[in-house]
Protein backbone atom coordinates (compact mmCIF):
# COMPACT_ATOMS: atom_id res chain seq x y z
CA UNK A 1 0.00 0.00 0.00
CA UNK A 2 1.68 2.71 -1.29
CA UNK A 3 -0.50 6.19 -0.50
CA UNK A 4 0.27 9.81 -0.24
CA UNK A 5 -0.49 13.20 0.32
CA UNK A 6 0.43 16.26 -1.53
CA UNK A 7 -0.09 20.22 -1.38
CA UNK A 8 1.33 23.20 -2.92
CA UNK A 9 1.17 26.13 -0.96
CA UNK A 10 2.64 29.75 -1.41
CA UNK A 11 5.08 30.78 0.96
CA UNK A 12 7.57 33.74 1.25
CA UNK A 13 11.41 33.72 0.88
CA UNK A 14 12.88 36.03 2.93
CA UNK A 15 15.61 37.18 1.50
CA UNK A 16 16.63 39.69 3.61
CA UNK A 17 14.23 42.27 6.43
CA UNK A 18 13.87 44.86 2.60
CA UNK A 19 13.39 41.96 0.52
CA UNK A 20 11.29 38.90 -0.03
CA UNK A 21 9.49 37.05 -2.78
CA UNK A 22 6.92 34.56 -2.92
CA UNK A 23 7.21 31.38 -4.34
CA UNK A 24 5.29 27.57 -4.77
CA UNK A 25 6.36 25.24 -2.50
CA UNK A 26 5.32 21.20 -2.74
CA UNK A 27 4.72 19.94 0.60
CA UNK A 28 4.59 15.97 0.36
CA UNK A 29 3.90 12.83 2.83
CA UNK A 30 4.18 9.13 1.87
CA UNK A 31 3.12 6.33 4.19
CA UNK A 32 6.47 4.85 3.23
CA UNK A 33 8.24 7.17 5.20
CA UNK A 34 5.73 7.70 8.06
CA UNK A 35 7.27 10.14 10.00
CA UNK A 36 8.99 12.28 7.59
CA UNK A 37 7.49 15.16 5.05
CA UNK A 38 8.96 16.45 2.46
CA UNK A 39 9.18 20.31 1.22
CA UNK A 40 9.97 21.25 -2.22
CA UNK A 41 11.33 24.81 -2.71
CA UNK A 42 11.05 26.10 -6.38
CA UNK A 43 13.14 29.35 -6.42
CA UNK A 44 13.72 31.47 -9.53
CA UNK A 45 16.70 30.85 -11.63
CA UNK A 46 17.63 27.37 -9.61
CA UNK A 47 16.54 23.74 -9.66
CA UNK A 48 13.95 22.95 -7.13
CA UNK A 49 15.70 21.85 -3.37
CA UNK A 50 13.93 19.35 -1.20
CA UNK A 51 14.13 19.19 2.18
CA UNK A 52 12.65 16.38 4.55
CA UNK A 53 12.22 16.10 8.50
CA UNK A 54 9.77 14.81 10.79
CA UNK A 55 6.72 15.55 10.39
CA UNK A 56 6.07 15.87 14.50
CA UNK A 57 9.09 18.74 13.99
CA UNK A 58 6.25 20.59 11.73
CA UNK A 59 3.58 20.01 13.62
CA UNK A 60 5.13 21.40 17.13
CA UNK A 61 6.89 24.39 15.03
CA UNK A 62 3.08 25.45 14.34
CA UNK A 63 2.51 25.96 18.07
CA UNK A 64 5.81 27.33 19.41
CA UNK A 65 9.74 27.13 18.65
CA UNK A 66 10.99 23.67 18.03
CA UNK A 67 13.96 22.27 16.24
CA UNK A 68 17.53 22.62 17.31
CA UNK A 69 19.59 21.34 13.78
CA UNK A 70 19.08 22.43 10.45
CA UNK A 71 15.45 22.42 10.16
CA UNK A 72 13.84 25.39 12.97
CA UNK A 73 10.12 26.31 13.03
CA UNK A 74 8.76 28.36 15.29
CA UNK A 75 5.64 30.48 14.34
CA UNK A 76 5.98 34.31 13.95
CA UNK A 77 3.30 35.91 17.01
CA UNK A 78 1.26 34.44 19.40
CA UNK A 79 -1.84 34.33 18.67
CA UNK A 80 -3.54 30.95 17.15
CA UNK A 81 -2.57 29.96 13.72
CA UNK A 82 0.01 33.05 13.44
CA UNK A 83 2.03 32.68 9.97
CA UNK A 84 5.45 29.81 10.14
CA UNK A 85 8.13 30.97 9.88
CA UNK A 86 10.95 27.54 8.65
CA UNK A 87 14.79 28.56 9.04
CA UNK A 88 16.72 25.85 6.90
CA UNK A 89 20.57 26.04 7.42
CA UNK A 90 23.35 23.68 5.79
CA UNK A 91 26.38 24.56 7.56
CA UNK A 92 27.10 28.28 7.91
CA UNK A 93 24.61 29.22 5.18
CA UNK A 94 20.72 29.38 5.87
CA UNK A 95 17.44 30.21 4.19
CA UNK A 96 14.40 31.48 5.92
CA UNK A 97 10.29 31.28 4.54
CA UNK A 98 7.39 32.39 6.14
CA UNK A 99 3.95 30.44 4.97
CA UNK A 100 0.90 31.51 6.38
CA UNK A 101 -0.19 28.34 9.53
CA UNK A 102 -3.36 27.57 8.29
CA UNK A 103 -2.14 25.35 4.77
CA UNK A 104 0.45 23.62 7.07
CA UNK A 105 -2.23 22.34 9.40
CA UNK A 106 -4.63 21.46 6.46
CA UNK A 107 -1.61 19.61 4.93
CA UNK A 108 -1.12 17.81 8.67
CA UNK A 109 -4.56 16.95 9.49
CA UNK A 110 -4.81 15.26 5.67
CA UNK A 111 -1.34 13.07 6.97
CA UNK A 112 -2.87 12.10 9.93
CA UNK A 113 -5.84 10.44 8.39
CA UNK A 114 -3.70 8.88 6.17
CA UNK A 115 -1.14 7.62 9.11
CA UNK A 116 -2.33 8.83 12.34
CA UNK A 117 0.67 10.54 14.19
CA UNK A 118 1.90 7.81 17.09
CA UNK A 119 0.70 4.75 15.36
CA UNK A 120 3.90 4.88 12.55
CA UNK A 121 4.65 1.95 13.99
CA UNK A 122 1.53 -0.09 13.25
CA UNK A 123 1.86 0.37 8.99
CA UNK A 124 3.56 -2.98 9.13
CA UNK A 125 7.22 -4.28 8.39
CA UNK A 126 8.94 -0.73 9.55
CA UNK A 127 12.64 -2.61 8.86
CA UNK A 128 11.28 -3.37 5.31
CA UNK A 129 10.30 0.36 4.60
CA UNK A 130 12.94 1.52 5.96
CA UNK A 131 15.41 0.02 4.02
CA UNK A 132 13.02 0.91 0.91
CA UNK A 133 13.13 4.21 2.13
CA UNK A 134 17.35 4.35 2.33
CA UNK A 135 17.56 2.98 -0.91
CA UNK A 136 15.25 5.34 -2.48
CA UNK A 137 17.41 8.42 -0.61
CA UNK A 138 20.78 6.90 -1.79
CA UNK A 139 19.65 6.37 -5.80
CA UNK A 140 17.96 10.17 -5.62
CA UNK A 141 21.70 11.19 -4.24
CA UNK A 142 23.89 9.20 -6.67
CA UNK A 143 21.54 10.23 -9.69
CA UNK A 144 21.89 14.07 -8.31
Amino acid sequence: MRESVQAEVLMSFLVSEELSFRIPVELGYETWDPYAVRMTFHLPGDAPVTWAFGRELLLDGINGPSGDGDVHIAPVGPESLSDVRIRLRVGADSALFCAGAAPLVAFLDRTDKLVPIGQELSLGDCEVSLEEALGRILAEENAG
